[in-house]
């Protein structure tokens, strides 16, 4: 990507950050910014987040140069952090493709397990889990593939996240891609931030769940959906 005279030596993550400021939107560890990203500078980032994460291991007191293990991490934390563990902040939601409800499907529709994995706003530790999604179609449902349930998690997944807040996200976002009568989502998922530091509690899980629609108002309904869900725990 070429730059101007006038952006030359502007950081882009500044340039990236200035956009979202004058838009007034927000930039929080688990929001999207793609639509502020013009093409190229997702590479430019890459490279600027290598340099930064270079000082980061030299601040440890890690020789870089001379340490073979080391000499090449910055480039593999950055590729890391931006094409894979957060990559889902800084793309586009993956396309779905979204068919009419032609057979008027109205019965109880559960998806899951499908394994996520993410990484706690606190300390970038790991969460790595299982969720299961219950839909309750109507003859205006969207219908979409069982795969993109999968897609949809992995994009909001795809950031830091608190996991309250990851399983909000996807339920907005699939009550949005499908808008059925009823939505329900439980998340089960091990915190390393719990297992790998802090206490140290290896066994210690976190269940939560969200509930829309048909779910939140026919008790049946719900345990239904709960007692059909294969939870190892």
């Amino acid at each position: 990507m070429k730059l101007s005279d006038a952006d030359e030596g502007t950081p882009v993550s500044v340039k990236i950050r200035e956009r979202l400021q004058a838009s007034r939107k927000r930039f929080h560890a688990n929001d999207n910014i793609a639509p502020f990203i013009e093409p190229g500078e997702l590479e430019l980032l890459l490279d600027e987040v290598e340099e930064k994460m270079k000082g980061v291991l030299q601040s440890l007191v890690i020789d870089i140069e001379k340490d073979h293990n080391t000499d090449n991490t910055a480039r593999r934390v950055a590729k890391m952090y931006l094409n894979e563990v957060f990559r889902g902040r800084y793309v586009p939601a993956p396309s779905i493709t979204e068919f009419p409800n032609v057979g008027h499907l109205n019965e109880l529709m559960i998806v899951g397990p499908i394994t996520v994995r993410s990484a706690c706003s606190h300390h970038f530790c790991p969460v790595i889990g299982q969720i299961w999604i219950g839909v309750m179609p109507n003859e205006h449902t969207n219908v979409i593939g069982l795969s993109k349930y999968a897609r949809l998690a992995e994009w909001i997944m795809g950031r830091p996240q608190i996991q309250e807040e990851a399983v909000v996200q996807l339920a907005d976002l699939i009550q949005e891609k499908t808008q059925p009568d009823g939505l329900a989502i439980v998340m089960e998922a091990s915190h390393f931030c719990m297992s790998w530091r802090g206490v140290k509690d290896m066994d210690s899980k976190m269940i939560n769940s969200v509930m829309r629609g048909a779910f939140l108002k026919d008790s049946a309904l719900r345990r239904e959906f709960l007692s059909l869900i294969p939870r190892k725990g």
